[in-house]
């Protein structure tokens, strides 16, 4: 009975607009009402949830985001990719999935990717002929790349939940990010010419050599965060640290995009940004405890295993189960929740944990694009001006494109173990 009234108390918070940690907390502190347990076990456990050193990543990665936005950097990757593809049919939808695949490299997170390609590529698209849902749509799609890229705020997360390496994770995320930017390039150049969307002048490639050279910054924080923390150099929690120092000296000395007058700003907006994600995490680990003590992940687990122990079997049934909970619920939220009890479930089958880690990630950033609650549909409808509705209609050639490129990673181990393999024993 109470677990009912848990879940229902959530979903009615949902459904009437709250933010995903109000929905958590406030039916978490029913709850505990309820159930007669004191209310204190709130602070105690969103301490624990938030007490965690890998989770400092967070603060340094959101203000490294930001100060190469604010910097600059999507100008220049919007540049060279108009440069790389512009003068083919559908250009400026490939460069926006060109331009979220570098900048996946910098913010860690779909929805920061979505607000600082689209402002730039969504009015962009429209001036230049195309429909603003498809418009809305690519760039929604092309965002879902930004945590599976390194670096990856949700694999932090998971690193927090379980141990597991995040170096590890990171380097794993590699391949099938660029599978997942290629199926989307596919898809973008196959509805682009369907529909004949137009296509730019060709620059030559010392146009293309010269624009690169803006994108080459943003390539390079990638290279040195996933350098230093495979070689040991530094931790993931001291790379955040680097990405941000490295991000203040390219955005204030060579991209000369913001001026030390406009750095209290990006750290304020950046603590605004991090206090939230850490919040969530915290109120999620309240959350999570009650369904622990609840015996429901042992639920989860024992239901699925009844079923059958076929590994393939459970990938599947996995897969299903994120795909459904990513249409309603937040990222960070569902790894929270979910993650531990189907770690379990996949190790007890031959699962390898980074490999079920990455496709795990990978699926719940589906759900970012997916409605009612998809984040990034909100978030590029807006800047498109458009409803929902249109938004969701023109992301479903895109969200086949992500299911097809999910299924294959999620099948296919080596795509995402051979890297690891290659830099750790």
């Amino acid at each position: 009975m109470l677990v009912a009234i848990l879940f229902g108390t959530f979903a009615v918070t949902l459904l009437l607009g709250a933010p995903i940690g109000i929905a958590l907390g406030l039916s978490s502190a029913v709850y505990l009402y309820l159930a007669d347990i004191s209310l204190s076990v709130v602070p105690q456990y969103m301490f624990a949830g938030m007490d965690s050193f890998v989770l400092l990543c967070i603060p340094g990665f959101v203000l490294a985001g930001n100060l190469m936005n604010g910097g600059g950097i999507t100008d220049q990757i919007v540049r060279f990719g108009n440069a790389a593809v512009g003068h083919v049919r559908g250009g400026l939808g490939l460069a926006n999935v060109i331009g979220s695949m570098i900048f996946a490299g910098i913010s860690g997170t779909a929805v920061a990717e979505t607000a600082s390609i689209g402002a730039v590529m969504i009015p962009a698209m429209k001036k230049s002929g195309y429909d603003a849902p498809f418009a809305a749509a690519v760039t929604a799609a092309a965002s879902t790349v930004g945590p599976i890229i390194p670096p990856s705020v949700p694999m932090i997360i998971v690193g927090t939940l379980t141990g597991l390496s995040v170096g590890k994770m990171f380097l794993a995320g590699a391949i099938p990010g660029l599978l997942l930017g290629i199926g989307m390039m596919i898809t973008v150049a196959i509805v682009s010419r369907r529909r004949g969307y137009p296509k730019g002048s060709w620059g030559g490639w010392r146009h293309v050599l010269r624009t690169s050279k803006g994108a080459f910054w943003a390539l390079m924080m990638t290279a040195v965060i996933l350098y230093g923390i495979v070689g040991g150099v530094f931790t993931p929690t001291e790379a955040s640290v680097v990405a941000a120092l490295y991000a203040f000296v390219i955005g204030l000395f060579v991209y000369k995009g913001f001026h030390l007058a406009q750095l209290p700003e990006l750290l304020i907006e950046s603590a605004i940004g991090s206090g939230a994600l850490v919040l969530l995490v915290g109120l999620a680990n309240v959350f999570g405890w009650i369904l622990t003590s609840e015996q429901i992940p042992q639920t989860i687990a024992a239901a699925m295993l009844s079923v059958s122990t076929n590994k393939y079997l459970i990938i599947l049934m996995i897969n299903v189960l994120l795909l459904i909970v990513g249409t309603f619920m937040e990222t960070i939220a569902a790894l929270i929740i979910l993650f531990p009890p189907l770690l379990a479930v996949a190790i007890k089958v031959g699962i390898d944990p980074i490999h079920f880690a990455i496709f795990a990630v990978l699926n719940l950033m589906i759900g970012l694009t997916t409605p009612p609650v998809g984040v990034c549909l909100f978030v590029a409808g807006n800047i498109a001006n458009v409803s929902l509705a249109q938004v969701s209609r023109a992301i479903v050639p895109f969200l086949v494109c992500n299911i097809l490129v999910l299924m294959l990673v999620s099948y296919v181990p080596w795509i995402s173990l051979w890297l690891p393999s290659l830099f750790y024993k």
